[in-house]
């Protein structure tokens, strides 16, 4: 079967790179965007895959589909980043372009944790008061706590990048209460950082196994400290999946021209 045009993962995840490495196994051609060029470092240097390295909006959704002759897109980010899958959800339904969404499997709900709806949710309540708190929810969520360092005791786990550390800072946290790490976090460090730092309550988010969550619920059971999970936001995928065997199926589904819109 000769394969002209591409495939488009959207990237960044260890999971888009799980995805894109079995297919290029297939031999189809690929390319994968990412936001940063540390996480385009994650890829293989194979023939037949590209990398693209940046945020994309509405027109360069166009441009790239139309320049790569994409033939079907593969939304492998990051479950809380909704602004691209939604645009490239549009977009793909407007173009009739093939579109599939890899979920990363959730956690069963578990009794140790405090699951919510959203982080407005989190703030409005009093979940967080004369707290000592612990937050491993990304860079870009906190700036939402900008106003609670007089109220409580905040500190912030981040990825070590200078991008990710600005934003900590200006989000007022100090010096002291920023801890630079790249996942995966074992057991022993999680259980150490909280021990370490006293926490009384950490937040995280409905990440998965990919994220640390199953390690995170495993540390709150053991430490007796409650766990504030933030759900995946509601997005209607028009097809999704869980399995890498799917991915596959798709990418030949598309070079042979079947709709999966």
């Amino acid at each position: 079967m000769k394969k002209t045009g591409k495939l488009w993962v959207i990237g960044g995840t260890g999971d888009s790179v799980d995805a894109v490495k079995h297919i290029v196994k297939h031999s189809f051609p690929c390319i994968v965007t990412v936001t940063t060029p540390t996480a385009s470092d994650l890829y293989p240097t194979l023939s037949n895959l590209s990398i693209q390295i940046g945020k994309l909006d509405k027109k360069e959704i166009q441009q790239l589909c139309t320049q790569e002759t994409v033939k079907g897109i593969i939304d492998a980010s990051h479950p809380f980043a909704i602004n691209i899958s939604q645009q490239v959800i549009e977009f793909a339904q407007t173009e009739n372009i093939p579109y599939l969404r890899y979920e990363r499997p959730s956690l069963k709900i578990n009794s140790q944790a405090i699951y919510l709806d959203s982080f407005e949710h989190l703030l409005e309540g009093n979940y967080l008061e004369n707290k000592r708190v612990l937050l491993t929810v990304g860079c870009q969520a906190l700036s939402r706590f900008k106003s609670c360092h007089e109220k409580l005791v905040l500190y912030a786990r981040i990825l070590p990048k200078l991008e990710s550390l600005k934003m900590a800072l200006n989000a007022g946290f100090s010096e002291s209460k920023i801890i630079a790490l790249r996942p995966p976090i074992t057991l022993e460090l999680e259980r150490s950082l909280w021990q370490q730092w006293q926490i009384d309550l950490v937040v995280t988010k409905a990440s998965g196994k990919q994220g640390g969550e199953d390690i995170k619920l495993t540390v709150a059971k053991e430490l007796g400290i409650p766990l504030i999970v933030i759900k995946r936001p509601l997005i209607q995928y028009p097809k999704q999946t869980e399995q890498m065997s799917d991915i596959i199926e798709f990418c030949y589904q598309c070079f042979q021209g079947v709709n999966h819109v």
